[in-house]
């Protein structure tokens, strides 16, 4: 077991659809599996859902296929969700992981009052740098290996603005330029700003977290702080 940092390069020790699994159980989520082979989780009140699709061959997000999507109704009656997010494999569980837990305490998950500059505060107060070019919607990790940024959003994600040309959050991680991307998410443009916090700021805390297995592509980048 070892134990590293940084968190956002650690990715996900091939156990992200166990161990997400399990913290949507442990508050008391609803899960059944569908005909697409699919796992299906539901929040007590009905108003979120978390789907582990990986195995639908959903679409791709920088070349890496989508395994999580978490989506938000205005009502658990209404068939259409307000916004969606979606994680491909790779990211580190404790950041998605944290991110349930504020979506769950969320009396209403499809609304929020907090501007971009929220998301942008999570991060430079864990010491990310804000990009000179767009200090006002991008900031960048110490290392340059990864970034959050306001961007178009990428052709497929969903939301319940059918407005063309919308904005919403993209994160990702680099740990070498012009390689293979270690994971990626998106978050559609109706997803609120402090929704999109709760994941940075996790992803971007300096605490270290154990893993068994160390991804490649992060070699030189990790540092272990303790191993057993």
């Amino acid at each position: 077991m070892y134990w590293v940092t940084p968190r956002h390069l650690a990715g996900d020790d091939e156990v992200l659809a166990e161990l997400i699994g399990d913290a949507l159980a442990g508050l008391g989520w609803r899960m059944w599996p569908t005909s697409r082979h699919t796992l299906l989780y539901v929040s007590p009140d009905g108003l979120c859902g978390a789907e582990w699709i990986l195995a639908a061959y959903p679409f791709h997000l920088g070349g890496l296929p989508v395994a999580w999507q978490l989506s938000a109704r205005s009502r658990a009656t209404s068939a259409m969700t307000e916004w969606n997010a979606y994680f491909t494999p790779g990211v580190p569980y404790e950041a998605l992981a944290d991110l349930l837990v504020a979506i769950d305490a969320c009396e209403e998950p499809d609304a929020g009052l907090a501007g971009p500059e929220t998301v942008l505060a999570a991060l430079t107060a864990r010491g990310w740098i804000r990009d000179v070019d767009r200090p006002r919607t991008t900031a960048t990790d110490p290392g340059f290996t990864s970034s959050v940024s306001l961007e178009l959003l990428p052709p497929l994600i969903q939301d319940a603005d059918p407005r063309p040309d919308l904005m919403g959050w993209q994160a990702w991680a680099e740990p070498v330029l012009g390689a293979p991307y270690l994971w990626c998410a998106s978050f559609s443009a109706s997803v609120p700003h402090d929704v999109v916090a709760a994941f940075v700021s996790p992803l971007a805390s300096p605490v270290p977290v154990p893993r068994r297995t160390l991804p490649k592509s992060t070699e030189g980048r990790l540092t272990v702080v303790n191993h057993s």
